[in-house]
């Protein structure tokens, strides 16, 4: 059973806390953009499962993680969970592209879609509650959950908690006093994760797994103002969303698609990375990045075509999808919608925590770009002849759009699809051509 509790915010306070790291890839996941945490969320009805994955990349013993939460939580609410499932789903849920070959002109049209080939030694335990209690901090419970070592604290007031933190290691960041003092008002508690460095050794796990937490509120919301506090400059939070019902979308900042089923020339194939994050890019710029991006909306079910199969029951119930039935395992699963949000945030453009809302929408979205291959045969027809003649048309085209997407330089682009000279400088309009 699930105890009452509100959404949790978290916040990595150590001298690393860029939070999240990671690798380049040719797929528009998570792993392309430094800094990015991801999130999944969970949600039915008043239930929620929140799992945060760190790629966190230091020394485990510089690694901690606080969450806000508004009531003491549960040996069972606390799980510690395989990474490959979350990165199983941004795999099926990564923006991608898909390739159309173009037929004989002179025959009948036939066309396919190929995808783009495609996560502290415990001192004394008298010692450490008499401290604590002197500062106005109570440790309420401790547990060891898989490597990590937690603690659920509550406090009176900020200059306690931020003293205990200093004295146990924590490098409270900059601007920490005022959250902290604003979750104390509020008379929340404050979860606490360190790495356990004996229990990881004997688990034999070299990076750090997922944290997972089950709760139950009426609020349906995600705190992050705790997490900009330490940030230097603007940070990636990538939200995957699971439900019953639909799309997710947040409900006190602008929720929009990616554009989406653009042409694009051929040459993205080899720079999807670098061509994701410029589009990714300008979009925030344009929205003054004020807004949170959908990437992806589908029923986990199905997919046409899929960037990577949908994930099993047996992985959804990993991520706390908790109402599936406990039949064997198959391939898809019954009543798991997902919606993946993609956001750039920092304190000045998000003042405000994220709080959401479960639609009853389930039309599908993918971000996803086209690449055209030109047929090359040697079949000669007048259909043939005037295929030929479009194809400069529309090359032009695919290097507008792809100026458009990524604000790069379209006679660069140009130049790059090798497009004739004439066509680097723009043709002026004539008043006749509406």
């Amino acid at each position: 059973m699930f105890r009452h509790a509100a959404i949790i915010t978290f916040a990595f306070l150590t001298s690393h806390a860029y939070a999240f790291c990671g690798f380049y890839v040719a797929r528009g996941d998570a792993k392309l953009f430094n800094h990015a945490s991801q999130v999944v969320l969970v949600r039915d009805e008043d239930r929620t499962v929140l799992t945060m994955s760190s790629d966190f990349k230091g020394e485990p013993k510089d690694f901690a993680l606080v969450v806000p939460v508004p009531t003491v939580l549960q040996r069972g609410q606390i799980h510690v969970v395989d990474k490959a499932a979350i990165d199983h789903l941004d795999a099926y849920s990564a923006p991608r592209l898909v390739e159309y070959y173009d037929p004989d002109p002179c025959q009948r049209f036939m066309a396919y879609d190929a995808a783009a080939p495609a996560a502290s030694m415990q001192k004394a335990a008298r010692m450490e509650e008499a401290r604590a209690n002197s500062l106005g901090v109570t440790i309420e419970a401790k547990y060891t959950v898989g490597e990590y070592d937690i603690l659920i604290l509550s406090a009176k007031e900020s200059n306690g908690l931020e003293t205990w933190l200093v004295e146990n290691h924590y490098s409270i960041p900059r601007g920490a006093h005022e959250v902290l003092g604003s979750y104390i008002r509020q008379n929340m508690k404050f979860f606490v994760a360190k790495v356990n460095l004996k229990e990881q050794a004997n688990l034999g796990f070299s990076m750090l797994r997922p944290l997972q937490v089950a709760y139950e509120s009426p609020k349906f919301m995600l705190p992050i103002r705790l997490g900009t506090v330490n940030a230097n400059g603007p940070q990636e939070m990538f939200v995957y969303a699971l439900t019953r019902k639909g799309r997710v979308e947040t409900t006190n900042y602008r929720t929009v698609k990616l554009p989406s089923d653009v042409d694009v020339p051929l040459y993205v194939r080899e720079d999807f990375a670098p061509f994701y994050k410029s589009l990714f890019n300008e979009q925030v710029k344009r929205e003054n990045m004020t807004t949170i991006f959908v990437e992806y909306a589908w029923d986990m079910n199905w997919c046409d075509p899929c960037a990577a199969s949908p994930l099993s029951r047996d992985e959804l119930k990993k991520l706390g999808v908790f109402w599936l039935s406990d039949s064997p395992d198959t391939s898809g699963a019954t009543d798991a919608f997902v919606t993946r949000l993609h956001v750039r945030y920092d304190r000045e453009h998000f003042p405000d925590d994220l709080v959401f809302q479960t639609t009853g929408d389930k039309t599908t979205f993918q971000a996803r770009y086209v690449l055209h291959h030109p047929w090359t045969g040697t079949t000669d027809c007048d259909a043939a002849r005037q295929y030929h003649r479009s194809l400069r048309d529309r090359r032009e085209q695919e290097a507008r759009n792809l100026a458009n997407l990524t604000g790069w330089s379209v006679s660069q682009i140009r130049k790059k699809m090798n497009l004739a000279s004439v066509d680097v400088k723009e043709r002026e309009k004539k008043w006749w051509e509406w």
